[in-house]
């Protein structure tokens, strides 16, 4: 089992509801949702982790850590954190996938991801020679191979950019198809302010499949 500490919004607000029919699950549920669109395909990748911005990204416990440890500290420590307000949120291209991004930096989501990185960090287990190649190490920057062999991943602290995925690769005439279809579905929510206001542990059960959250709790509460 492998767990991550995630951003995703509350289960029954809009956005939640639009990016589950979109991605046709709903990581705080078994089973799927929605109904399968033409872009089904494309959206397969980003549905096994259910809708979610990545600040803690998945790990192995340590053999001396165990989920209930996990649990209670993930609880604490959302206790004792502060949440925050994204100005503005954006649909942007990252390379060639799609997802919803602030329309500019954020500082203090920026140090909220950096904080949860380093609290987290005790109970993960090393990386092991496979997890490191899984993450293509050749293709890193100098800078994002250290991270990875500090942190277990290469996109945080300075590297980190918060965005909340909605596909998976896409390319072409079918990229501008999805970007028009996006902004359709997501438009209420597009340039508009959106709240941190809670964390979730996920967790993945079996190896390969879908991750799933095992506890939601507001930030500062």
């Amino acid at each position: 089992m492998r767990a991550a500490i995630y951003y995703t919004p509350e289960q029954d607000g809009d956005l939640a509801r639009n990016a589950a029919d979109w991605l046709g699950r709903d990581p705080f549920r078994k089973e799927g949702v929605g109904e399968e669109h033409r872009f089904s395909s494309q959206v397969q990748s980003p549905a096994r982790y259910g809708f979610h911005a990545t600040l803690k990204a998945p790990f192995r416990l340590k053999d001396d850590a165990s989920i209930d440890d996990l649990r209670l500290f993930f609880r604490e420590f959302a206790a004792r954190t502060s949440g925050l307000t994204i100005p503005s949120l954006v649909l942007q291209r990252i390379g060639r996938f799609f997802a919803l991004v602030p329309a500019q930096r954020v500082p203090e989501l920026d140090a909220l991801a950096a904080k949860v990185v380093e609290a987290f960090e005790p109970f993960r287990a090393p990386l092991t020679p496979s997890d490191r190649a899984r993450r293509n190490p050749d293709a890193l920057s100098d800078r994002q191979r250290e991270l990875l062999d500090t942190w277990g991943y290469p996109y945080v602290m300075d590297e980190f950019r918060f965005h909340m995925t909605l596909t998976g690769p896409v390319t072409g005439a079918q990229a501008d198809e999805i970007e028009t279809e996006l902004q359709t579905r997501f438009a209420s929510h597009l340039g508009n302010p959106h709240p941190i206001a809670a964390l979730a542990l996920f967790v993945e059960p079996e190896e390969g499949g879908p991750f799933f959250v095992d506890s939601y709790s507001r930030l500062g509460t």
